[in-house]
């Protein structure tokens, strides 16, 4: 991948997304469409923004019973994207499914970990050990389950590239140095990522609400 930053694209007007999309195209890998995206313009969303030429990133995080994952898995044929989420959480057989029901050009990963829960989020959901501890656990299940990767915070995705060599690492919550986390909570920059084994760099504020979306795109680039 000659530009591994995906643009998260989480735009409520269509033809909004679309011109910030256009303008920045020459400076990114692809575009991460989300559930705000989806929910808002559904399947034509989706192919108006893939008219651009850009590969997408479906970012549904599907997670349900076996069946209705894979059904869904079938559904979004007719979109084709070229990588989409499931929930690790969900289990090894709901994984197997997803990955046997989806487009054979499609890359299934498993979203481990939001980047905007830390430890204590964890234990309130009654997980115990660290935010390392359970990625590692969930990048073990969803390597058995014949998944193509995860997706995972900058701070585990070296210690996961490791375990997992010919792993499809997916790394959101990257903000370049100095810039606002939001309401992230496990944050690195683009390169840190990049150099510690990170596939895709997805990334949204920083570039769709920059002051100049195309320049802070072409600067993120330049770091990589």
């Amino acid at each position: 991948m000659s530009n591994p930053v995906y643009l998260a694209l989480d735009v409520p007007q269509l033809d909004a997304a679309k011109a910030l999309c256009d303008k920045v195209k020459g400076h990114i890998g692809g575009v991460k469409l989300g559930l705000e995206f989806f929910c808002a313009h559904g399947t034509h969303g989706v192919h108006e923004i893939a008219h651009l030429g850009l590969p997408i990133f479906l970012d549904l995080k599907l997670h349900d019973i076996p069946n209705t994952v894979a059904g869904a898995m079938q559904a979004l044929h007719v979109v084709e994207p070229a990588i989409m989420t499931v929930h690790a959480s969900g289990g090894r057989a709901m994984m197997e499914d997803a990955k046997a029901a989806a487009s054979e050009n499609t890359k299934v990963v498993a979203v481990t970990m939001l980047t905007s829960l830390d430890e204590n989020d964890l234990k309130r959901t009654g997980v115990s050990g660290t935010p390392h501890d359970h990625v590692m656990r969930l990048a073990e299940l969803a390597e058995a389950s014949g998944l193509d990767g995860i997706v995972c915070s900058g701070q585990e995705v070296k210690a996961v590239h490791k375990q997992w060599k010919d792993g499809f690492f997916v790394v959101p919550g990257l903000r370049p140095g100095g810039k606002a986390t939001g309401d992230q909570k496990r944050v690195v920059t683009p390169r840190q990522a990049r150099d510690d084994g990170a596939s895709v760099l997805v990334i949204g504020r920083p570039i769709s609400r920059a002051d100049d979306p195309l320049q802070a795109a072409r600067d993120i680039e330049a770091t990589l």
